[in-house]
């Protein structure tokens, strides 16, 4: 094994990585450790998922602080985190046949999700609810694109306060650090992906 990449059971102790729960202010479901998840079961088990790369951590604590000063009402809850490569595999080869492949990063080049350095999460408002978002996670259809958002509200296919709901996310995420992508209105990369492939540890 190269110095380029860590098994998922050796990060506990690591200094590049922080467990979710040393982060104040957000609430977590990992949702692949679950069977709430477009595969329909637990892939995460026995494996310990519940980490970032420490720059993605501090760089989720200043969305955290930025969205608490202007809509403390609303949380951050976490779906998924780091996702080893060896699930990241299970995702791809689930997929196989479909029309769906687009959606998952090809294993070869791997996902920043296996590298800390991406996160999917949505919102709670006060009562612990998850805000309307037009789709749930995983919704792998034309719904969850926010580089369609436009027309999908003229079409009446997502109303004007999902889309507020969804531009609250992605503002409290993009103003700190975090890009979010064309497909999926959940899903946020740490930097540059190109920069991330080169200088971080693929989690295995």
């Amino acid at each position: 094994m190269s110095a380029t990449t860590l098994p998922c059971e050796a990060i506990p102790g690591h200094a590049d990585f922080r467990r979710l729960d040393s982060i104040a202010g957000i609430a977590v479901d990992l949702r692949y450790a679950t069977a709430d998840n477009f595969v329909g079961r637990d892939l995460y088990s026995p494996l310990d998922c519940a980490w970032l790369h420490k720059d993605a951590a501090a760089a989720l604590e200043r969305a955290v602080a930025w969205l608490a000063a202007r809509q403390p009402a609303c949380q951050l809850l976490v779906l998924d985190a780091l996702r080893p490569q060896r699930v990241q595999e299970q995702l791809w080869a689930a997929l196989q046949g479909t029309e769906l492949l687009g959606y998952i990063a090809e294993p070869t080049r791997g996902s920043i999700h296996s590298f800390g350095m991406a996160l999917d999460l949505t919102l709670l408002d006060a009562h612990g609810r998850e805000l309307d978002m037009g789709t749930g996670f995983d919704d792998l259809s034309e719904r969850s694109h926010p580089a369609l958002e436009d027309e999908l509200l003229a079409r009446g296919e997502l109303t004007a306060q999902q889309l507020e709901h969804r531009r609250w996310l992605r503002d409290a995420m993009q103003h700190n650090g975090w890009q979010g992508i064309r497909s999926e209105w959940w899903h946020f990369d740490c930097g540059d992906r190109t920069e991330v492939r080169k200088r971080y540890l693929r989690v295995l």
